[in-house]
């Protein structure tokens, strides 16, 4: 391989190099690039030099390699700090009650449950899970929107331990199934984070819920 081939070759791994680095790493290998790209040409075959074109090509391609990465570093810390506002403005939001259909926290005080019937159901039967996902409560209720007061206990009466505990809704018309909905309760905010994917509550025991899954906030304790 002769001088020309061999400082070619090493350019062009510069700008490969450079496509799949980081910014800390482009900055340095720009600065080898153009010792590269310089003697490249010092080091060129007088009757058969390389048309300018392919160093205006090289040149174009590393810094747009580059100028990319500075952008998008620009974007990712706009997005913290765009992340980090909207906490901030959440801040005030530990504390109230935020009504979700995500796990609430039973901790023997009887839960306030608010079930949705499909349009149409003749029967309804309201089935809680554990924080394993077992089910460990199956019961009929009253087919209406009203609110429904879980006490706690398991399909024939008894009590259940303290926990997160979920809650579906099944539907049915004629003894045919209609659909299964989520049932939602009031649970008290305990924290608010910043996620990968933006802001995320977190309730009482733990459970986690996006800002736009919450359908209504009250204040602690109301009614």
């Amino acid at each position: 391989m002769d001088a020309v081939t061999q400082t070619g070759s090493q350019a062009t791994a510069a700008t490969a190099r450079a496509k799949n680095q980081h910014g800390t790493l482009i900055n340095s290998d720009f600065q080898t690039f153009l010792v590269m790209l310089t003697t490249q040409m010092q080091n060129q075959d007088p009757l058969n030099p390389i048309d300018s074109t392919d160093y205006a090509a090289q040149l174009a391609t590393f810094s747009g390699v580059e100028q990319q990465v500075k952008t998008n570093t620009l974007l990712e810390s706009l997005s913290a700090q765009l992340g980090l506002s909207g906490m901030a403005q959440m801040a005030s939001w530990v504390g109230m009650e935020a009504r979700s259909s995500a796990p609430v926290l039973f901790d023997g005080t009887p839960l306030t449950l608010y079930p949705a019937p499909e349009a149409g159901a003749d029967e309804i039967k309201l089935v809680a899970y554990d924080a394993q996902g077992r089910e460990v409560m199956r019961s009929p209720a009253p087919v209406s929107g009203e609110p429904l007061v879980w006490a706690g206990t398991d399909s024939r009466g008894g009590p259940l331990p303290s926990g997160l505990y979920s809650f579906r809704l099944e539907s049915y018309a004629a003894g045919e199934p209609m659909g299964v909905s989520d049932v939602e309760s009031f649970a008290r905010i305990a924290e608010v984070q910043n996620g990968p994917d933006g802001p995320v509550v977190v309730l009482d025991g733990g459970a986690q819920v996006a800002p736009s899954d919450i359908k209504s906030m009250r204040g602690a304790g109301s009614r």
